[in-house]
């Protein structure tokens, strides 16, 4: 029998250490001989991302012990860390970023000692960093891409692609590292070799571009030394973002691009590569994906993400989808496309291949992420790695529906959708439940339908949560995407409150109980909502950008730098956009209260930008609450800061809905 209680008031075995301890989720898969090898986090552990093995015993076990963090910092975002090859002795070699100091490191496991430093430290800006590494222990290096600080700025910084000797003679000397490219590009992926050794494709793209806005894809010659040799763009430019580039086994050259609104699977072949080149540009390319109205691809944010890799048979695994992500095999030749079976409605942009066996990172509605291997000859799909195990009764989670609601000027707008839901209490009849709108960061990104027990943690209590991906989210092809052109704070905003007015209009919601919240540029949302909407009670801002100009003005990091002119205009021709939006400059218009989080080491959102709102808005009479936490970056990933997060956010919505919760530490609201 249901016990009645208002909404909010609902007893959870999901509490906050539970939803931290399962915050995250693996990445960078790889094929390390008959072994499968990947990153994911260990939040009680300082939030370090281990390496973690399963071996061809199927046991499961960490590579490199704490404090070991394997995790790079190239463009902030990093992406993949780490490169092993297993050796005719039987034992693996393998080469990773350390986080706490951006070296790239050799370990042998099968040897007692301790991993090897490659790379000097710097002194100067951030150092020296590294990302994307392809290990060439036939010539005794490691081929990845170098970032280098030249000066104090955040933007005074290069990167190419270049050689580290396995034998740690630049461990002291920057000299020994070979530099392969030049500084044609700002931006750089790591380098892909051809089956034959003998040419070498990556990407590159220049400010004031995003990866999503437009890159190109290089080939060049690998020499036995120097640079690489012929260098030339083959595709992609400008205005057409190619996400991914890689070989196929006889020869061709695959990349995934979205010349046509969305991103499609591309071949060039072999006999137009080697044709002489008449100056650099677009080689002929067939589409190979089957499907015009689906993404093949997506954005660009870590270097070294995949939506694509070749069989040796010929076939090509691939995660594509509109609004999500499935695992399809296609045959290039028929454009015949399978997909895998299994309860898995998401998977990652990381793959591996072991013969005729595909590898990658997967999440359901009900089940969190975990590594999953697809037999491409039997068609039988099996977890092999961070299975997921429901910590309580599945029965305490919503379930969730992804919806389209309609938009200002009738457009689409796409959202998952969490209703309250407990096993054991309703609510009383006539009530409606508080609401509470999830805007994603980014904002060129979106929000999957997966199990994340942040949101069963609310919604286990009675609280409604809907994540929107606005106008601007990726995955609904370039158009859609494009929408947040020069319109961010309008579109975005907009949106999520057309969502909230909707779920009100239908009964869903309390009109009278709506909040908003987000991280980073969903922060940025939550604060433009809360100075240009009456629509919210009250709102929860993680790390955000709250001063436009600021930030543009080496405010934040050389990835991003030049971001908001495609966002919000160019400075210098519309500065008083900059200032006519951004939420440090309406503070009076602010009336809900609000809580702000923010890492105190955030170089992306530094916290000044909270310092100065903070500073803008003292005496208004607003309530608020502000919690900085020490040794945390762009995004939260230790276990403490986690739960003090989620039970602050409680808190509010509490004491702002008006419904008890003794079971957290009240939330301190000053005005």
């Amino acid at each position: 029998m249901l016990t009645t209680g208002a909404y909010g008031t609902w007893p959870s075995p999901i509490d906050a250490a539970l939803a931290a301890s399962h915050d995250g989720r693996p990445e960078f898969v790889g094929a390390v001989g008959d072994e499968v090898w990947w990153t994911e986090p260990r939040p009680a552990e300082g939030g370090r991302r281990a390496l973690v093995r399963r071996t061809a015993e199927g046991h499961e076990e960490p590579v490199l012990p704490a404090p070991w963090n394997v995790r790079s910092r190239v463009i902030e975002y990093g992406g993949a860390p780490w490169a092993a090859q297993a050796r005719p002795d039987g034992g693996p070699l393998v080469v990773f970023v350390h986080f706490p100091d951006q070296r790239l490191y050799v370990y042998e496991p099968a040897a007692a000692a301790e991993p090897r430093p490659l790379t000097p430290l710097s002194p100067t800006g951030g150092g020296l960093r590294w990302v994307d590494p392809v290990l060439r222990s036939e010539r005794g290096e490691v081929w990845c891409v170098l970032e280098e600080f030249t000066g104090e700025l955040p933007t005074d910084v290069r990167r190419v692609i270049a050689a580290v000797p396995l034998d740690g003679s630049a461990a002291d000397d920057r000299t020994a590292v070979r530099e392969l490219s030049d500084d044609r590009h700002h931006f750089v992926t790591g380098p892909r070799l051809s089956p034959d050794g003998l040419r070498v494709a990556w990407l590159g793209w220049d400010h004031p571009r995003m990866p999503w806005d437009g890159t190109e894809v290089m080939l060049g010659e690998a020499g036995e030394t120097g640079p690489f040799t012929g260098v030339r763009s083959v595709a992609g430019g400008t205005g057409e973002s190619v996400a991914q580039v890689d070989w196929a086994p006889d020869g061709s050259l695959l990349f995934v691009s979205d010349p046509d609104n969305w991103w499609q699977l591309q071949r060039i072949r072999p006999d137009a590569l080697a044709a002489p080149a008449a100056g650099a540009g677009p080689l002929a390319a067939t589409v190979l994906s089957p499907r015009g109205a689906e993404e093949f691809g997506g954005p660009l944010w870590k270097i070294g993400l995949q939506w694509f890799h070749p069989l040796r048979n010929g076939l090509i695994a691939v995660i594509h989808g509109t609004g999500a992500n499935a695992l399809g095999i296609l045959d290039p030749e028929s454009g015949e496309l399978v997909d895998a079976v299994g309860p898995w409605t998401e998977w990652a942009s990381t793959l591996a291949v072991q013969d005729s066996r595909v590898i990658g990172v997967a999440a359901g509605a009900h089940t969190g992420f975990e590594i999953v291997e697809l037999d491409t000859l039997t068609g039988h799909s099996r977890v092999i790695g961070s299975p997921h195990h429901d910590p309580v009764d599945p029965a305490y989670y919503s379930r969730p529906e992804s919806r389209v609601f309609t938009g200002p000027g009738g457009r689409e707008i796409h959202a998952h959708v969490h209703l309250p839901h407990s096993p054991t209490h309703t609510a009383p009849d006539g009530e409606l439940p508080p609401f509470v709108m999830w805007a994603h960061g980014g904002p060129t990104s979106r929000t999957p339908l997966v199990l994340d027990l942040e949101i069963a943690y609310f919604t286990s209590r009675g609280i409604g949560v809907a994540e929107v991906n606005y106008g601007g989210s990726t995955g609904y092809g370039r158009e859609y995407r494009e929408r947040l052109r020069e319109q961010w704070g309008v579109v975005d905003v907009e949106d999520c409150a057309a969502v909230a007015e909707a779920l009100a209009a239908e009964g869903s919601a309390d009109p009278a109980r709506l909040a908003v919240r987000g991280g980073s540029a969903g922060g940025w949302t939550t604060a433009a909502s809360l100075t240009t909407s009456d629509v919210y009670a009250c709102g929860t801002i993680l790390y955000p950008i709250l001063d436009l100009a600021d930030w543009a003005a080496d405010g934040t990091h050389d990835f991003e730098s030049r971001y908001l002119e495609s966002l919000i205009g160019p400075l210098a021709e519309v500065p008083d956009r900059y200032r006519d939006r951004s939420p440090v400059h309406l503070v009076d218009r602010v009336s809900a209260p609000f809580l702000l989080l923010q890492g105190l080491d955030d170089v992306i959102c530094p916290p000044v930008q909270c310092d100065r709102f903070l500073a803008a808005i003292e005496g208004k009479g607003v309530p608020h609450a502000y919690i900085a936490f020490e040794g945390e970056g762009h995004g939260f990933r230790m276990r403490d800061t986690l739960i003090r997060s989620l039970e602050a956010e409680l808190s509010l919505y509490a004491q702002t809905f008006g419904f008890d919760r003794p079971d957290v530490p009240r939330l301190e609201l000053r005005k």
